[in-house]
């Protein structure tokens, strides 16, 4: 026997030794090295963020996966728990495989992933998460499930998880979906899957991972060898708190102090500002200023890191216009990482003479703060010249059951201060009958969002219209020129009026706003409302108005630039004419002015006729039904018996009119 061949063998045993060991004492692997039920007789294909693991055999190729960022796909870069990793800002984790051929003839993939045990790895109510994985490209796709994680995944500390998922095979060709392309792929498929991925995460929003690998069945061990955590240092839960705040202009604080210490001295002065409205003010010796929350009122810092908005009242001061400020760095968890907020999202001043309120969310940030000890803190500001502010806000976005989760700390402070100045529009058209491009025009055509332009309509008032085609039916539009503002905004409130063909033909059919972007923690991140507020086509032959009204709309779109709203699903290929966005603005000259207010439509329409009483509500207010009536000559209530329960435009209850009656309709 060769030499070779002996050390092959030795090896072989060790890890079976290994694999054995680890069943027997059920202990979690060590993540600072593969765990010992490794196989290093199998092929697999990995990726590690900081390029600490090298391959433990010669199929095992290392850095041959890609993560993918951008579009619907976005990860960033974070440092936590001692290693760096990437974390997913939207909803899916798309990785490429160099050598995705090479999975062609796998019935089985296992995925091995060293993640981060935040609340991302379990569902919001702390409930394990079924994770499921997109296998192939379009049209031909499928969503195997690998399993899921136990609540002990949650452990504020790098851990080692492992899935499993079935390669099937394709109704189309008999291949597999992962390993080649089905006849008449679309999109980017350059490793075989949707969107320039092989295999994508599905529903992972806030997924920290330091190393993914895809290996053949059993490369990494069994599932129930690889998901064994421990439980962590143990933490007292969140608070229901969500702001600290110092009014220096007032001298009252809650539970926020200025700090005067160490590289970040302050000096405080009074009567700051424009003549009218003169204040107390604390401005930096230098270029940091931090602040600290005193009686642990937001939390500890072994709580998990969240998204925090900061907000600054500010004097613009015209001698210092062109100014730069904002968070510099923060803590990104109680055991030393930090990052650095990027410094292309920093403000620069405009010296408009006037007190600003400028805030900005930073997110995954932990209590632990900069240089605040003994006092917990928030991100540390930077600023290029002193500029003096009356009032600091620190207000963290609560998640899962937290009695404050989903609310905005600081709900009258803004990103973009020019919202409120009248600086942006707020209204685009795009009438293809009049040939009407009022900063908006169509989208782009292609992929699965192919649109065709033409004459469409009842055969008495034909139109220019647009329409989708293809196997998927989407329809999208781009805003030009930024007419609404650029999407570093705060999310808006969106009012979308669209005219479209009631065709008789399409009697059942159905559109709605389908995927849209919104920022929800600092981050930009894809939304896909369903079907809840759709349109049901009616077949009246006559071009009717349907409304919309989306209130967190970043205008960094899908699958459409430069800038877009949402993206609509049509069961059919249903005719649009004309397409108009209205943004509510919540501050400024135009605040709360609906610019599309006239296609909103009542909720509940009334008409008489023939001594009946016919009631009807737009099709996309579903879920509503009549609950009683109220007649005034003898002012009883009575449960309206003899209706039907009702939902959708011309589902109607009539009734013979003999007094005056009340009709409540309720969800």
């Amino acid at each position: 026997m060769s030499k070779t061949k002996t050390i092959f063998i030795s090896v072989a045993l060790a890890l079976v030794v290994g694999r054995a060991s680890q069943a027997q004492t059920n202990l979690p692997a060590n993540p600072e090295a593969w765990p010992p039920t490794v196989d290093a007789t199998k092929f697999v294909h990995y990726i590690t963020i900081d390029h600490k693991f090298t391959p433990v055999g010669s199929g095992w190729i290392s850095n041959d996966l890609q993560v993918l960022t951008g579009g619907d796909q976005v990860t960033s870069a974070i440092s936590i728990g001692g290693h760096l990793g990437d974390k997913t800002v939207g909803q899916y984790l798309n990785v490429a495989d160099a050598d995705y051929t090479a999975w062609a003839t796998e019935d089985t993939i296992d995925i091995l992933i060293q993640f981060y045990g935040n609340s991302s790895v379990l569902n919001p109510d702390g409930s394990p998460h079924n994770y499921s994985f997109l296998e192939g490209a379009l049209p031909d796709i499928t969503s195997p499930s690998g399993g899921s994680l136990p609540a002990s995944a949650k452990n504020s500390q790098w851990n080692w998880g492992l899935f499993r998922i079935s390669n099937g095979t394709r109704a189309s060709d008999g291949n597999r979906f992962v390993g080649s392309l089905g006849p008449g792929a679309t999109g980017g498929t350059a490793f075989g899957g949707v969107n320039g991925g092989t295999i994508r995460f599905q529903g992972v929003p806030g997924l920290i991972v330091r190393l993914i690998a895809f290996g053949q069945k059993g490369a990494f061990g069994e599932p129930a060898q690889i998901n064994v955590f421990s439980s962590g240092a143990t933490c007292a839960p969140e608070p229901n708190t969500n702001v600290a705040s110092a009014d220096v202009a007032n001298s009252v604080t809650n539970h926020l102090v200025v700090l005067n210490n160490l590289d970040q001295t302050v000096v405080y002065q009074s009567n700051v500002g424009p003549p009218t409205d003169l204040r107390r003010a604390v401005a930096a010796v230098g270029s940091l200023m931090n602040f600290g929350i005193t009686s642990n009122y937001l939390g500890l810092a072994c709580n998990e890191a969240k998204a925090m908005k900061v907000s600054l009242v500010y004097y613009d001061d015209p001698a210092l216009a062109g100014t730069v400020f904002g968070p510099e760095a923060y803590a990104t968890d109680s055991l030393g990482g930090t990052n650095v907020y990027p410094a292309t999202q920093l403000y620069t001043t405009a010296g408009t003479g006037q007190w600003v309120t400028k805030a900005w969310i930073v997110p995954s940030v932990d209590l632990q703060g900069i240089n605040t000890v003994p006092l917990q803190g928030g991100p540390r500001i930077t600023f290029s010249a002193p500029l003096f502010i009356s009032r600091i806000d620190l207000g963290v976005f609560r998640t899962g059951t937290n009695l404050l989760a989903g609310l905005d700390p600081i709900p009258n402070s803004y990103e973009d201060p020019n919202i409120c100045s009248g600086t942006y529009g707020n209204y685009v058209e795009l009438d293809l009958n009049n040939n009407i491009q009022n900063g908006l025009a169509p989208g782009s055509s292609g992929g699965d969002q192919l649109m065709v332009q033409e004459m469409g309509g009842p055969a008495n008032d034909q139109r220019m219209a647009i329409r989708p085609d293809g196997s998927v039916y989407h329809l999208n539009f781009s805003i030009t020129d930024q007419t609404l503002g650029p999407s570093t905004q705060d999310n808006a409130d969106l009012a979308i009026c669209v005219t479209y063909y009631d065709d008789p033909a399409l009697i059942g059919a159905t559109f709605y706003p389908d995927a849209y972007q919104s920022e929800v923690g600092g981050q930009a991140i894809i939304k896909t409302p369903g079907a809840a507020n759709a349109v049901h086509l009616q077949g009246t032959d006559k071009w009717q108005q349907a409304y919309f009204e989306i209130n967190d709309m970043n205008f960094s779109g899908v699958n459409q630039g430069p800038q877009a709203a949402a993206r609509f699903l049509l069961s059919a290929p249903i005719y649009f004419s004309d397409i108009r966005y209205g943004v509510i603005r919540p501050c400024g000259p135009t605040a709360g002015v609906n610019p599309v207010a006239d296609c909103a439509p009542a909720l509940l329409a009334i008409n008489y006729t023939n001594q009946l009483v016919q009631l009807s509500w737009p099709t996309n207010r579903v879920g509503y039904t009549l609950q009683f009536t109220a007649d005034f000559g003898t002012q009883q209530w009575a449960p309206l018996t003899n209706s039907p329960a009702v939902k959708g435009d011309q589902n109607v209850v009539a009734q013979p009119v003999n007094a005056m009656r009340f009709y409540r309709l309720a969800k």
